[in-house]
């Protein structure tokens, strides 16, 4: 199978682009790469790219994007809105460079760590707030996603931010705590969004030392009582990084989740 690579700009800053990895064929489904490292500038595209490469193999058009990142300008509001409008950018220049070959009503996210919020708030994005940071008028065109696998996800961000995980990453990202910025932390966590129907698989690691296991539990809890169709696969003895890496068993795990979406 002939893979070809193609990277565009959806924005001027040069953290504002996609890497379109493209499959052979004539209709291709599309896998949204979001990478993690608590949302800071050190982390890059490069964390995502490997597991976008093997995603070709099963016929999926991996779209690696990157986003503006705490340290060159990212944060509230800037990292959402630049993902939102990254996917939106495959209806125009991710069709351009595919030749009209993608299937845009089969395309679904997969986010590791800070990815993972940042995917499953792509799932519940036709809820949120008209004018707020990445939300859909009326009328306006926009790139749905059918469902999003999160990797060791950062699903609750009041949680987080209370047990400051990433040495306060949150509340850097969010400019502010909890209590004092309630409606930031409602737009952005994806644990307030559910009950609107959104599909999210949780996959997680037992061991995971980083992003502990409760936030994809407490996630999935609340997505289950609200009627969305969220399942959590805890895998026994894995850690933090095992999910990225297309070696490993764990990320075939989080592989097979997202082929069944797309």
């Amino acid at each position: 199978m002939k893979i070809t690579t193609h990277q565009y700009a959806y924005g001027p800053h040069p953290s504002q682009t996609v890497r379109m990895i493209l499959p052979g064929g004539a209709h291709i489904p599309v896998a949204v790469v979001i990478h993690g490292g608590y949302w800071r500038a050190a982390y890059g595209a490069e964390l995502a790219e490997p597991l976008g490469r093997d995603l070709t193999r099963f016929g999926v058009g991996a779209a690696v994007i990157e986003y503006r990142r705490m340290g060159e300008g990212g944060g509230w509001p800037t990292t959402l809105a630049d993902v939102a409008r990254a996917v939106d950018s495959l209806a125009v220049q991710g069709q351009y460079v595919a030749d009209g070959t993608l299937l845009l009503d089969r395309v679904a996210a997969v986010g590791h760590s800070a990815g993972g919020q940042l995917a499953a708030w792509l799932a519940h994005r036709g809820s949120l707030r008209a004018g707020t940071a990445g939300s859909v008028g009326p009328g306006e065109s926009h790139v749905p996603v059918v469902g999003a696998v999160t990797q060791a996800g950062l699903l609750d961000l009041v949680g987080a931010a209370t047990e400051r995980l990433g040495d306060g990453a949150v509340v850097a990202l969010m400019e502010g705590e909890p209590r004092s910025l309630p409606q930031r932390y409602h737009h952005a966590s994806p644990l307030a969004s559910v009950g609107d129907g959104a599909r999210v698989v949780c996959v997680h690691g037992a061991a995971d030392d980083t992003v502990p296991l409760s936030q994809s539990e407490r996630y999935v809890e609340a997505a289950r009582m609200a009627g969305d169709p969220s399942k959590l696969i805890v895998l026994p003895g894995v850690g933090h990084f095992e999910l990225i890496d297309p070696s490993d068993p764990a990320w075939e795990v989080c592989r097979d989740q997202l082929l069944r979406m797309v």
